[in-house]
Formats: structure tokens, sequence, C-alpha cells
């Protein structure tokens, strides 16, 4: 993080050069750029230039191999790839944590050598000389004993330390620690973040020819320096995925909010325009590109796809909107980044320092910025999501090796998925809607990265539709629907799709936008697709829920910066409008939303810092008195649903994540009612969600840390 060390960031200017330039040319380009006033959070619009000299090896949106099939938990494998020492622990905890105490080795990536300033000041102390080579080991020391202690050895514990051969004859440090069966692997790419001629990892991304050198680490066993260009990186974090083979990625945001920075929003530490670090956004889109060409290359050379997961963490976002996590996560986050930040006085055994001192101590709690008290996905929502077929077989749709699948229940009732059916669409984000329209046809909505070149060539993003042509049927091909907003730069800020079919023969989709507001597109009883339309009202963070209320009116619920807000129908077949001041408190995750047994709406969500929800009901004048529910302690989202009970009446459900990070479910809302645990201890990666239905057809579906989805059927206990 080095919390205000890293300086201003480089800002490009409203083009790109279309062709490699000569080194005069290089470095008159960097001049533009940092000199340049903001535009497009500090890296060059996108633009429709020739196609490169190279192709472009991508994701087939066409191709559907078969997935690499499962072999066993044992082949679950988490892969980060970061920008700096310490966003892994601001901005992917808990989730990460939360799989490797449930035994998911651990590959890390840090691409850059954080070496900032140089400057590993303690809070309140002197200042010392910089020193850039002292700083980057120090905090790959600190990195070390933070995950000595995420596996239960002390902080101190003796890492293997060796150079690792990577493509194209780049080497790079790797550190290994293992204990039992649990283990972790660090790799240091070590990048300076400002290399020779001014070159940073934004000007890497973004402008043909620049070459960036690494820096060498005080005491790292890798003592010379690597040159890297804009594909070396990108085959380098290709070649560590086909070497880890991970069931798990986890990225940074590759295309973060705009943000005002004024007076009552200081710029602080982002880039300018933008609410992320200059570093964050190019390694994430690299990381992207890597995905992308390592599944080209694998499903090619071995005629599967590689099988895995993708989430997407904000990064400094977390800053600009209200706190997500509860006290007892945000303890758990806080126990690695002390261990991270270490102090002076430590026998670490490390000379050139035990930490990133300035993340020392209880800094991360008493900082302003509050990254450690949330931790946002950029494509929320429950993947995957699941359906049944007409013999009453689970259904699952989810984004696997960055195409839509499908899987199936073996028979119903099993428990167990068969192997997954690839249907393309190609590269997309970890994010999809699936709707059943009244004819009972399935229709799939996905965000798909429909350009992703860096290098001043395009960088687009798109909302993809899959449609079956007949209920149960065949699918026809992918159809584009666009995005609300046809600038480049403005498109890739598009959120994650969400749907409902209504009454009416009518499909409603919506998203959010690059405004922060949110948008819609209608499909017709004909299957005609309408405009894009705003539906007006105030800023949003993404993770639209959806529902239709007991008369058939769509209702859109979302979480702003002081409230809960909602658009809705005045009448079937009406526009949706925006309804000001709903009365309901801020919110710190997505809300869920499901009609009660009596017929009214029930919202249902954890206000900030919350690790009890509360429930909300929306009745025909103002909401009632919320009710607080007790023993269902947790963090992230509430998913509700309205179920048969076994004993024939109807009753609310709730889903969600133990502090712990495990599926808990609770049956009904009555004050003593305890919530349900999976017998397995089941450690979803992402958000779980509810199939609902009688006792007999309920289920849970998450994904887990091998890339499959698992089920659970639970039973209501005497006391739920």
């Amino acid at each position: 993080m080095a919390e205000d060390l890293r300086g201003d960031a480089p800002t490009p200017p409203s083009g790109a050069p279309r062709c490699a330039p000569t080194r005069r040319h290089t470095l008159a380009a960097l001049a533009a750029m940092t000199a340049a006033t903001a535009a497009g959070c500090g890296l060059s619009p996108s633009r429709t230039d020739p196609k490169p000299n190279a192709p472009v090896r991508a994701v087939d949106p066409l191709a559907a191999e078969p997935f690499t099939p499962v072999t066993g938990k044992e082949d679950a494998v988490l892969l980060q790839v970061l920008a700096h020492p310490d966003d892994d622990l601001y901005f992917m905890n808990p989730d990460a944590s939360h799989l490797m105490r449930a035994g998911t080795p651990v590959v890390c990536v840090y691409v850059t050598a954080g070496e900032a300033a140089g400057i590993n000041r303690v809070h309140g102390g002197p200042m010392p000389e910089p020193d850039k080579a002292g700083y980057s080991s120090a905090r790959h020391q600190g990195l070390r004993q933070a995950y000595a202690e995420m596996l239960g050895l002390d902080r101190f514990a003796r890492w293997q330390r060796s150079v690792m051969e990577l493509p194209g004859g780049v080497r790079a440090e790797a550190n290994v620690l293992a204990n039992g069966r649990r283990k972790v692997q660090l790799i240091f790419l070590n990048i300076a973040m400002l290399a020779k001629d001014g070159v940073r990892i934004p000007h890497l991304w973004d402008v043909p020819g620049v070459e960036a050198q690494t820096l060498v680490a005080t005491g790292s066993p890798l003592q010379e320096t690597v040159t890297y260009d804009h594909q070396t990186l990108v085959d380098v974090l290709a070649g560590i995925m086909d070497r880890v083979r991970p069931t798990v990625i986890h990225t940074l945001d590759p295309d973060p909010d705009f943000q005002v920075h004024d007076a009552a929003h200081p710029r602080d530490n982002d880039q300018p325009g933008c609410s992320d670090h200059r570093d964050h956004t190019p390694v994430a889109l690299f990381t992207w590109k890597a995905i992308s060409q390592w599944v080209a290359d694998a499903s090619r050379r071995d005629r599967r796809a590689p099988r895995f997961v993708t989430t997407a963490f904000r990064g400094y976002y977390n800053q600009r909107w209200p706190d997500n996590l509860p006290k007892q996560v945000v303890g758990d986050k806080a126990r690695p980044i002390r261990a991270y930040g270490g102090a002076p006085d430590w026998a670490c055994g490390n000379q050139a320092g035990c930490g990133d001192y300035s993340q020392g101590g209880n800094r991360p709690l008493l900082n302003r910025k509050r990254w450690i008290r949330s931790t946002h996905y950029r494509y929320p929502g429950a993947l995957p999501v699941p359906e049944t077929d007409r013999d009453g077989r689970l259904i699952a749709y989810g984004v696997l090796g960055t195409r839509a699948v499908r899987w199936q229940e073996t028979s119903r009732g099993s428990g167990r998925f068969g192997a997954p059916r690839n249907l393309g669409g190609g590269p997309l984000a970890p994010a999809l809607a699936a709707v059943k329209d009244t004819v009972g046809r399935q229709l799939l909505f996905a965000l798909r990265f429909s350009a992703l070149e860096g290098q001043g060539r395009p960088n687009t993003r798109e909302i993809v539709l899959l449609e079956e042509r007949t209920p149960g049927g065949a699918f026809k091909q992918w159809m584009s629907l666009g995005t609300p907003d046809a600038d480049p730069e403005h498109g890739r800020r598009v959120g994650a799709p969400a749907a409902v079919a209504t009454p009416d023969g009518r499909v409603h989709l919506f998203v959010r936008t690059a405004g922060k507001g949110i948008a819609t597109r209608v499909r017709d009883k004909r299957g005609q697709w309408g405009p894009w339309q705003p539906l007006g009202g105030e800023e949003i963070q993404d993770g639209l829920t959806v529902l239709l209320d007991a008369d058939g009116r769509i209702q859109v619920f979302a979480r702003g910066r002081d409230s809960v807000h909602h658009w809705s129908q005045d009448a079937r077949n009406g526009p949706v409008l925006s309804r000001p001041h709903s009365g309901l408190p801020v919110a710190g995750n997505q809300p869920g939303a499901a009609l009660t047994p009596d017929g009214e709406i029930a919202v249902v969500y954890r206000t900030p810092a919350a690790a009890q929800p509360t429930l909300h009901t929306l009745g025909p004048a103002r909401p009632a008195a919320p009710a607080e529910l007790r023993h269902f302690d947790g963090y992230g989202p509430v998913a509700a649903h309205t179920v048969r009970a076994p004993d024939g009446k109807k009753s609310l459900l709730l889903l969600s994540r133990s502090l712990d990070g495990e599926a808990l479910l609770r049956y009904g809302t009555a004050p003593g009612t305890r919530p349900l645990r999976s017998p397995a201890r089941l450690v979803p990666v992402g958000t779980p969600v509810l199939l609902p239905g009688g006792p007999d057809q309920l289920c849970v579906v998450a994904q887990s840390a091998s890339a499959t989805p698992w089920i659970w059927r639970p039973r209501p206990t005497s006391d739920a």
C-alpha cells in the first residue's frame, strides 16, 4: 500500500500512438502522458486501430471444448495476481484466508517491486533515507510474516527462497512455505514502479514499444535485472497460470469507477479521475489478457479448456462507499496486515527490514481511508445460478474458464453435478444472470471482454445474450446487446447484468452505468430489443436486486450512499420509475428481497459494519419497523426467498455467509430461530445462492475451490 508515498499518477493523452515508435518517439509519448490532464482514469481511451501485426491469442467465443476433469479435492489452487505487496491482504481478504483455512494452496504473484519512494517509515517516526531496494525487500519480508501466520506458523518461519525460470528467459524470485498440506508460494516479478526513462506499469500496458526493468531487492536470491515489454508480461502471467493450473483466480479491478476528486473527496492515493491506484488497473488488465491467452493456448494444445473461476476485487473503491465488514471480520483481516507491517525491532533476520512499517501496529484500523473495512467484488452476484429441468434435476449456469457453462445433476436428488457443458461466449467476466421467459425459454446474460488488447488498441466491454430456441432445446448464437454508454471508456464501467421476465411476455435487463445509475433495455413479446434507457435516481453501487411483486410489477433495489434506492412500476406494462426517499437505511451489502407470506415486500441486508441483518417490510404506506435477525451473524449479502415449510405454511428463508465464510441458512424470522450450517462446513467461492421450492426441492448451490459447484439440500431442525 505504501500510503502517501506513491506520488501523482501519470495521465494519458486523448489518444495513443498507432504503431511501434522509435526510442525518441517512446520518450516523447511518455512525456506527453505524464504531462497531460487526467483522462480515462490514467489509461488512454480505447480506439479502433488497425489489427496488430502479431495475431491476438484470445478466447474464441464460438469455441466449446470440454473442460479439464475434476481429479479430487486436492486439485484446488488459488492464484492471486497483485500490483503491490499487501494488495491481497487489504482487498482480497477475507476470501483468500477462508480458502486457505479450508486447505486450498495459494500462489501469489506480485507484479511490481512495491518500492514507491523507498521510504520505510514508522508512522510518526523520523524520516529515513530513501532505499528502494531495501524497502522492496522489507515488504517481501512483511508478506512472509503475514502468510506464515495465516498458515498457523511462527511469523519468522523459514521460507525456501529460490529463482524461478519463466517464459521468454525471464526469471523471478519465488518463496515457498508449507504447514502440512497447506502451502503458500510467493512470486516476485519486481518490475520497478518507476523504471528507466520514467516507464511505469500504465505505460507498459498502453504505450507501444516501451520496456520496463526490474528492481533487485536487497537480499534476493535473484541478483540480475530483467526487461519486460507488454507481451513479455502477458506471456509470463499466462505461463505461471499454465504451470500452476489454478482453479480459482483472484484479480484486481480492470475497470474501476470514475471518481470526482474535490475538497469533500480528496484524491489521496487514487489515480486522477478514478477510484483506484494507477498500478492496480493495468495489472488487472494484464491479468485478464493473460487469462484469455492461457485459455486460448491451453484449449488448442490440450483440446480441453482449463477449469477455473475468477473473482475481481475493488481496490481504493473501499474508501468511497460505506463499510461492509463487521468488526469481527475486520479484526481477522487486520491480523495478517499487522504481521505484514512489522516493526524495526522485530528479529526477522532480514537486514533490509521486517515489514512495511507504515502499516504496522494499529495503523490499518486507524487509517481514515478505511481500506481494511470493506471487501467489494467488481462483479457482484451469485454464481452459479440454479434452475430445474423438466425431470426435476438441478441445473446450474455459471462462468467457468471465462466461458458460460451449464451443469446438470446426474439424477434427480443425487446431489452431484455431471461434467460441465461449455456454452462458449468468452472471454466473459464472472457476471451472469439467468431467467426464463413466459414461454419457458432460458436466457443467459453475461458481460464480455469484447476487446482487451492494450498498447493503444481497443479495450471494450459488452453485455451479451445466449437464448434457447425452444424451451429445453438448443441455444441460438451469442448476441451482443452493447452497453448503455457508446464511449468505450464509459462502456468499460458497465456493471453485472440483472434481469426479470414479466407476465406480459417481456424481458427487462438492468445494469449499473459508468455514471453510477441504472439503465435498462427491454425485449418485447415478439423478441425485439428496444434501446438502452436511463432510469434516473441517485448514485448506487453495483449489485442489483430485481423481483416481481404480488401484482406482477417490477421492483429493483440497490445500495446507495445514504439509503437503499428503489425503482418500480406503477402498473404492469408501465415504465420502471425511480422512487425517491425509500425510507430504508444505508446498506453495507447488496440487499436481498422477497415477498412475505402476506404478499408484501421484505428487504433484508446488513447495515454498514453490522454482523446481524435487518429485515424491512414495505407495506402500502411506509416501511414497517425493522426487525433485527439475531443469531444470524455473518457478512456479505443476504439472499431471501419465500418457501413452503414442512408444516405447509409459507416462510421466509434467508441465506448468507457466516463470520468464518461458511454457508449459513435460516428458516423464518422468529426471534428464537437458529441458523443451519452445512454438515460438511462448506466454504463457497463468492456468494452462495438459494433455489427455492418445497422442503424436498429447496437447495443451496455455490462454487467450490475446485471450480465445481456443490449442492446442499438442508433439512430444517426442531429449533429452526
